[in-house]
């Protein structure tokens, strides 16, 4: 996708987006500013998808997504429309980037400062500092060729990779192996090799089942910066809400679609109240097994239950939303608690599905940069546990996780938070599926496993019914808020292209 994609063959068409996660926003934007008539239905009551807020007793939480990665795709993003990010929101550069704490008293921080890193990985393994140098050259690479080349061009079908200029661009990339094999070429000490693979979590994958490509993730990380926007991500929803509107896109909230009919040209979107959309075109951003399943006829549907049942699923998640008392010194606005080896919790959650005995979890406090997020006098935190999708989902099961939970930060961190909590929410694998119809309750829908990843993902454009076409994490280029904000434009291009 360049700059400024042509999209301009919308122009007049009536469309309909379901759901407002980014990827939905996105599309809207595209299509509203090519000239489509867009009104997006959102199921809850406020637009931003799994980037939900939780507002409670003067403490506002970010239910999702938390990390600001890639801020290219987003100047790139609202570049489109003539405008910038700072138009919209402010972001604070994160110093230290993040926090980790191991499990066996470990501790170190990652700064923006390249020579504080590279003294850091030398200190575990005498010659990584050049080795993290010549990891992070080839991440930048493979990041500047994967993204201009493989992420905003869309590659729907087998013929569109057997070309010259493609293969030219992939000389020379990871395009097949694991991370796992890739970071030890690297690293040899294990602590070293999770500093760069922690990532993965955010693209729903472990270091087995991840392809090497994604060490672009480093580069995004130690070179491009952590930044927070100032009110946290939904600060962002509220930016691109604000430009889709200044577009002229008409978004209705507490509307759940129920059903899908019709075809392009004549489309009807029912909604559980009992309103009617008519439409040329719609676009999915709602999970997509649940479009395909529950909202549209079974002759209409691409896939059979026997697909979604087969596919990888990224982690679903325990979050405990906690507002405390006091400060957490020992925390940063990120903070990672690891095991020292992480292989027993990934097992947990691709092969033997099981809440974790030892977990791997992060921390968010973002008082630590935002006083507007807590009262004062207090902290807002949260905490996130990567756990298998479809677990087992009780009030008992997850009363004795957060007791699990609280006492591991106690005991690894040096904060004991029980005696200070003054709000607590709890949300997990029934909170994603209601909240977000997603299946099997995942956090982020499909994982990036290899043949999970680029054409292997669902197409952007319906096969079985002419004028349907998705949009967010579950197609390409897939999960992440990047990501569904780039996805919304090949979608928007798909449209023009085949309308």
């Amino acid at each position: 996708m360049d700059a400024a994609p042509d999209i301009d063959a919308v122009a007049d068409e009536s469309v309909v987006v379901i759901g407002g996660g980014f990827g939905g926003l996105s599309t809207a934007c595209y299509l509203a500013d090519a000239g489509a008539d867009v009104t997006l239905l959102e199921k809850n009551e406020q637009l931003g998808g799994r980037a939900s807020r939780l507002e409670a007793e003067g403490f506002r939480f970010d239910m999702g997504p938390s990390w600001y990665l890639m801020p290219d795709v987003f100047e790139r993003f609202f570049g489109h429309f003539d405008r910038s990010p700072e138009e919209y929101y402010t972001l604070t550069h994160l110093d230290p980037h993040y926090r980790v704490f191991w499990k066996d008293g470990d501790r170190v921080d990652v700064l923006p400062d390249m020579e504080h890193n590279r003294e850091l990985f030398e200190a575990y393994e005498p010659g990584a500092g050049d080795a993290l140098d010549a990891y992070l050259e080839e991440a930048e690479r493979t990041y500047e060729i994967g993204m201009e080349h493989f992420v905003y061009e869309d590659r729907p079908r087998l013929r569109d990779y057997v070309d010259r200029d493609v293969l030219r661009y992939s000389w020379g990339l990871s395009l097949l192996g694991k991370m796992q094999g890739h970071v030890e070429g690297y690293f040899d000490h294990p602590k070293l090799q999770q500093l760069m693979q922690y990532t993965l979590v955010f693209l729903g994958g472990s270091p087995t089942n991840t392809p090497a490509l994604y060490n672009l993730m480093s580069h995004v990380d130690f070179n491009m910066g952590v930044y927070y926007p100032d009110g946290g991500l939904g600060a962002v929803v509220d930016g691109i809400v604000e430009l889709a509107e200044e577009l002229g896109v008409e978004f209705v909230v507490d509307a759940e679609v129920t059903g899908i009919e019709g075809r392009y040209g004549a489309f009807a979107v029912d909604t559980a109240g009992g309103d009617r959309y008519l439409a040329d075109i719609v676009v999915s951003n709602a999970d997509y097994a649940h479009t395909e399943r529950e909202l549209l006829p079974e002759r209409k549907r691409q896939y059979t239950e026997e697909y979604w049942e087969s596919r990888t699923y990224a982690p679903s998640a325990f979050l405990l939303y906690l507002g405390v008392e006091g400060d957490v010194p020992e925390l940063a606005h990120h903070t990672l608690v690891l095991p020292t080896r992480w292989e027993e919790h990934f097992a947990q959650i691709f092969d033997d599905p099981a809440w974790p005995d030892d977990p791997a979890y992060y921390l968010c406090v973002p008082s630590k940069t935002d006083e507007t997020v807590a009262p004062d006098g207090h902290s807002n935190l949260f905490a996130l546990v990567p756990i298998a999708p479809g677990l087992e989902d009780t009030p008992e099961l997850r009363a004795e996780y957060r007791d699990l939970v609280l006492d591991d930060v106690a005991e690894n961190t040096g904060t004991e938070l029980r005696d200070r909590i003054v709000f607590e929410e709890t949300f997990c694998v029934a909170d994603f599926a209601d909240r977000y119809n997603s299946y099997d309750g995942s956090a982020l829908g499909l994982a990036h496993t290899l043949r999970q990843t680029s054409l292997f993902r669902p197409p952007h454009r319906s096969t079985a019914l002419d004028g349907l076409y998705f949009t967010g994490a579950t197609t390409t280029p897939g999960i992440g808020v990047p990501m569904c904000l780039i996805s919304g434009g090949l979608t928007a291009e798909r449209i023009a292209d085949t309308i």
